[in-house]
């Protein structure tokens, strides 16, 4: 898949989901073409696929392709179409979450970091 391929698609997945679930969301959604390891990462085998973004210049959501295309290796465009709707839909939670005041998904996030630390030897408290 191509970035441009990429963007596509992200932009179709947006198409098709509730229009509600952008309130507020002013800083759209940006298709970076890097790749982002997350800070836990040990050898550089953790990347960040996607980020919701609060920030002076507002609300956005980040999809990384260089991540994406990195873990997700030699799959059909249809295969990536998938990967990029759960991407975006987990971010978008992300992001009516924090409107609502909530942050299950905070907590799901952080158990998951912590049981990659752990799978790497780490003691978590």
């Amino acid at each position: 898949m191509t970035y441009e391929e990429c963007g596509a698609l992200l932009d179709e997945i947006a198409e098709t989901l509730p229009q509600e679930l952008y309130r507020e969301l002013n800083g759209g959604i940006v298709l970076e073409d890097g790749v982002r390891y997350h800070w836990y990462a040990q050898n550089n085998d953790l990347y960040i696929l996607g980020v919701y973004v609060r920030d002076n210049l507002g609300k956005s959501i980040k999809i990384y392709y260089g991540s994406i295309i990195r873990v997700y290796r030699n799959k059909t465009l249809d295969e990536y179409r998938e990967i990029l709707r759960r991407v975006l839909v987990h971010e978008l939670k992300h992001h009516n979450e924090y409107l609502a005041g909530a942050d299950d998904l905070e907590y799901y996030d952080d158990e998951q970091i912590s049981k990659y630390l752990k799978s790497k030897g780490y003691t978590i408290k």
